[in-house]
């Protein structure tokens, strides 16, 4: 079952989400309902405008630094392109 909400928003908010719901090809109402469904499942409100690393991406963030701090799957410094494309070129 649907129902209509009713709220007062700023009207350049409302056209500028608009805008981009109609840029990202989704209905703006699509996007209000995803963003609702997000607020009940996590129960977070979340304001930012710095993005958010999802777990997948800290998890390889955590592999990347875990290697690097055993010196493992790392490669160079190179002291030119050339011996990069050699090193490259070897494995």
């Amino acid at each position: 079952m649907k129902t209509v909400i009713n709220i007062k928003a700023d009207k350049r908010i409302k056209e500028d989400a608009q805008e981009l719901a109609k840029e990202l090809g989704i209905p703006l109402g699509t996007i209000i309902n995803a963003y609702l469904r997000q607020l009940i499942r996590t129960r977070e409100v979340y304001f930012s405008h710095i993005p958010k690393m999802t777990p997948e991406l800290e998890l390889i963030v955590g592999k990347s630094l875990q290697d690097l701090k055993n010196k493992k799957n790392i490669a160079g410094p190179f002291n030119s392109a050339k011996e990069m494309d050699e090193y490259l070129d070897s494995v």
